[in-house]
């Protein structure tokens, strides 16, 4: 299973997407010849599917097609090199997936025939058990449907702990924590802006653009900070390092 769990698509200041994972994804796409990846940019409330996937050709160097244009989206899922599903409304995203019947023929596509997944922001939310844990609004009046469970563990990613002056409500960590509470055998990985988890195999990776570390949130536990994966070796069912 190959896996990239990104926080955030692009930092400031950068051109293009995925700029500061180009490196990581660029050695995967090389190491396993692939030169075409279908984009699922159901997340995208504002803006325009084929931009979006035309920002990627470019960012990539690979053919990218958007799966708005396939008759049959779950074929086209059968026949992708690569999955990259956008950032954005993690509701609609992952509503839409149910809807087109997506959530079966990815988990195939990825657990068995090793399809590798790149999902940020909204992406990088649908790939763990449940939504319960984006900090979007849920635009339609939706139920909170399962997502694809490829990652065994909670994450919110955009993570941010600093406390805006004058606002008065909860802070991020709060929010979390509170989560942790209702849901006591739950775990929550925190992930700031430039970050990204990588799942390549039985291995799992940490990286950040800017060096900072990420955190784990578990009801009864003090809220740690951690650069490297050893942490989450109880949590997560991979060879962390």
């Amino acid at each position: 299973m190959e896996l990239f769990l990104l926080s955030n698509g692009k930092l400031s200041g950068e051109s293009s997407l995925l700029g500061y994972a180009n490196e990581h994804i660029q050695a995967m796409l090389k190491a396993r010849n692939i030169t075409s990846a279908v984009l699922i940019p159901y997340a995208l409330i504002r803006s325009d599917y084929d931009a979006r996937a035309q920002d990627l050709e470019q960012a990539l160097g690979i053919k990218v097609g958007s799966i708005h244009h396939a008759e049959t989206p779950s074929e086209a899922i059968e026949q992708a090199e690569c999955i990259l599903i956008s950032g954005g409304n993690t509701w609609m995203l992952n509503q839409l997936l149910h809807e087109n019947g997506l959530i079966v023929p990815i988990q195939r596509a990825v657990r068995e025939r090793n399809v590798p997944y790149i999902g940020w922001s909204a992406g990088c939310n649908v790939a763990t058990p449940s939504i319960r844990t984006t900090n979007d609004m849920p635009v339609r009046n939706s139920v909170v449907l399962p997502s694809l469970g490829l990652f065994p563990v909670q994450i919110n990613p955009h993570y941010i702990d600093a406390h805006l002056s004058g606002h008065m409500g909860e802070t991020r960590d709060e929010r979390i924590a509170e989560f942790c509470a209702v849901n006591p055998s739950e775990s929550v990985i925190a992930l700031r802006e430039g970050s990204l988890l990588k799942v390549s195999g039985n291995d799992l990776s940490y990286f950040s653009a800017k060096g900072q570390g990420f955190k784990v949130f578990r009801h009864g536990h003090d809220i740690r900070e951690y650069h490297d994966t050893l942490a989450l070796s109880p949590l997560v069912p991979f060879n962390c390092r």
